[in-house]
């Protein structure tokens, strides 16, 4: 399949300013070289604890802000470092759903109006008519009533909300769309109903996903390939089904250890870390997950992993010095350098 979006080498470093004159004092490295690739009709997790910089991905991307460093690329076209003027164009193709359906609505616009704004800004619409009907289009989509228009964003539920955002986001007529967090705020029922959605419409539209969720368990109904995040860097990068039957970076295995198991008399070894996750400001050296890692050893502290194949498996690729022992799921042993 061909690549929609392409990301290498993605850096954001914000500065922190301080003393008398407000110099730069130190840099928090939120995000600190991710690289990877979303096809046309794919859904990418973007996995990780609070704090790993997932988020800043999805924002980096839509330009919400400038880039340290890396380059960006959707459908073959560099993005990263293109004026205002082409990138009011290029944000048409990639738009955005938040964790917070109340929030990013306006409040004093009915859904009319929240729904009508980005085809008017594009220039999308002959005539109210046909504005109209694209509106209705857009609630026939994302399975509200068409005579809700005219309400107001608190007179809905929070998933009815979301859905709302998500109306929103597919208006203009996106290739891609970024749905950071986009779940977390709903109920378990609520939020089933959502992810069906978010199928649904890239079953019939095509859309690309980029799908930031800390939550695994969500993920695997709804992605195609997982990419974990941790301290800023991809750690490890998969097809879904393999990620979750063969997980090989120990912060991988951490992760899915928590995921609660629908079979209450199954049973799972919970892999408890220790410590916290280091600063971004004043990051470890070496590998960012030695100072928590059970298997840490001495190559682990000094020299930096990168991505590499698991098992002969260019799909799946990990950054870690371990390997697993052949013919042991659950073994690890250091890799020579």
């Amino acid at each position: 399949m061909t690549a929609l979006l392409e990301v290498n080498g993605l850096k954001k470093h914000f500065p922190i300013h301080g003393g008398f004159l407000g110099q730069e004092t130190a840099k928090v490295y939120a995000v600190d070289g991710v690289s990877f690739a979303i096809a046309r009709g794919e859904t990418l997790s973007l996995v990780g604890e609070s704090g790993c910089g997932k988020s800043t991905v999805g924002r980096a991307i839509l330009r919400l802000f400038s880039i340290t460093e890396g380059e960006v690329y959707l459908d073959g076209e560099r993005i990263d470092n293109l004026s205002a003027g082409r990138l009011r164009s290029m944000r048409q193709r990639m738009q955005v759903v938040f964790q917070d359906p109340f929030s990013s609505l306006n409040p004093r616009m009915r859904v009319r109006d929240i729904l009508a704004e980005p085809l008017v800004n594009f220039g999308l619409v002959k005539g109210r008519r046909d504005l109209n009907e694209k509106v209705a289009d857009l609630m026939d989509k994302v399975h509200l009533p068409r005579d809700a228009v005219g309400r107001f964003p608190h007179e809905f539920s929070g998933g009815q909300r979301q859905r709302i955002g998500i109306a929103r986001a597919l208006a203009p007529g996106a290739d891609l769309i970024i749905c950071d967090e986009a779940v977390s705020a709903l109920d378990v029922s609520v939020k089933a109903q959502i992810i069906n959605l978010l199928v649904e419409l890239q079953d019939t539209l095509g859309l690309s996903l980029l799908f930031i969720s800390h939550d695994l368990a969500t993920v695997e109904h709804l992605t195609h390939r997982v990419a974990v995040m941790y301290l800023g860097k991809i750690v490890e990068l998969a097809d879904r089904r393999a990620l979750f039957a063969h997980p090989h970076h120990p912060y991988t295995r951490a992760l899915l250890s928590a995921v609660p198991v629908p079979d209450p008399t199954a049973k799972r070894q919970r892999i408890i870390l220790k410590g916290d996750v280091p600063s971004p400001i004043n990051p470890p050296s070496g590998c960012k997950f030695h100072t928590r890692c059970p298997f840490v050893f001495d190559r682990c502290k000094v020299e930096e992993p990168e991505l590499r194949p698991v098992g002969g498996d260019t799909a799946h690729t990990a950054a870690c010095h371990l390997d697993h022992v052949p013919g042991e799921e659950d073994a690890v042993v250091p890799v020579a350098a």
